[in-house]
């Protein structure tokens, strides 16, 4: 079956639960705009939570079942969420698109992950915003989820260097707390970032 998202996430439970991450739920009034694309969004959870703020949703993954669970959650919360099956590896990011983007643990590897970065830049329209929370390289003495391999984690500069331009309104580098299903346990080290395109 598919690939190895695609076997995590088929089973009943929501690995990652169905409540939406704790800085998504603490910035979501401070997005301004209508359309809001949520990437590597796996189940759906903070799509869906976006879609019942009020605002017009789609959701990227990579794992069609992930895409199914998110459009089955969505339902079960009385909203809608597009769905579109993105490999972010591969994706062409169309210039000024999106009024918001939200990247919550969305790694992969090392050049694609500067790609991501490019595209994401491009695609935000001028006064959107982007906000994301990812593990950063220190994750690796935690151990409480989140990839193994170091190239796949984020480094401050990755954010702050690459949207030097851009306002920032939150950044924080350090330990959080978060239980977010199976496999997001305890405390961990990230980097989140609420930054408004000028």
């Amino acid at each position: 079956m598919g690939n190895h998202w695609d076997q995590r996430f088929n089973q009943d439970e929501y690995v990652y639960g169905t409540e939406p991450n704790p800085f998504i739920k603490q910035i979501a009034r401070q997005l301004k705009g209508e359309r809001v694309l949520a990437i590597a969004e796996g189940e759906g959870r903070n799509a869906v939570y976006l879609a019942e703020q009020g605002f017009h949703v789609t959701a990227w993954d990579y794992s069609e079942v992930g895409l199914e669970k998110t459009k089955t959650l969505a339902e079960q919360r009385g909203v809608k969420v597009e769905t579109e099956l993105v490999d972010l590896e591969q994706v062409i990011w169309q210039e000024h698109s999106w009024d918001i983007i939200v990247n919550v643990w969305g790694h992969i590897s090392g050049d694609a992950k500067n790609s991501l970065l490019q595209g994401i830049k491009k695609a935000v329209k001028p006064g959107g915003m982007y906000a994301t929370e990812v593990y950063s390289i220190h994750q690796l003495d935690y151990k409480t989820g989140g990839p193994s391999v170091l190239e796949m984690l984020y480094t401050p500069e990755d954010i702050l260097h690459r949207f030097s331009d851009w306002k920032y309104i939150h950044f924080y580098y350090g330990e959080a707390t978060r239980h977010e299903g199976v496999l997001h346990t305890g405390l961990c080290h990230v980097i989140q970032a609420l930054i408004q395109k000028r």
